[in-house]
């Protein structure tokens, strides 16, 4: 049996994501510093969809079993449809001392609300809060799929997140 760590829903504010990325901000905000990265040169935006039966369910919310991280660009992602969760991990970690899991977070994302992840961030996500499906607007770079770093928590780690909504 893994040990399952629960992770409350954190609101998305500058300050408590600023371990994970940047927030977008309104144009010539003298504190707008959410610049992207694609060190491919390979920046492309689409929609993504995220369904709630690619989760397992836990006691008490979803059970986030590993985290993906892009170390060739950022990302910014927001939920079109409704609103979403988001877990996350700073990009400095590599989950090989006890102390870095400790450092994961989850993050509700209002429906609309941009979030930008710094290259090598772990996430998992954006998953949808009551609906079974979200449509996320997406700014990644092209060549993501090769570029997809995993840790796999469950796995190599017997350690999984259960994300609790309380919605």
């Amino acid at each position: 049996m893994p040990s399952i760590i629960q992770l409350q829903l954190q609101p998305l504010t500058a300050s408590a994501w600023a371990p994970f990325g940047t927030l977008p901000s309104d144009e010539r905000t003298p504190t707008d510093n959410s610049d992207i990265e694609f060190l491919q040169h390979d920046g492309h935006v689409n929609f993504i969809f995220h369904h709630t039966h690619e989760l397992q369910a836990g006691t008490l919310g979803s059970l986030c079993e590993l985290l993906n991280r892009h170390d060739t660009h950022t990302q910014t992602l927001m939920p079109m449809t409704a609103p979403a969760y988001v877990v996350v991990a700073p990009a400095h970690i590599d989950f090989s001392d006890q102390s870095d899991f400790g450092e994961v977070r989850a993050f509700r994302l209002e429906q609309h609300a941009a979030a930008t992840l710094a290259r090598g961030t772990w996430h998992w996500g954006p998953y949808p809060i009551g609906s079974d499906s979200l449509r996320i607007f997406n700014v990644q770079g092209r060549g993501w799929a090769s570029d997809n770093g995993i840790v796999w928590l469950k796995r190599d780690h017997n350690t999984v997140y259960e994300v609790v909504c309380n919605e």
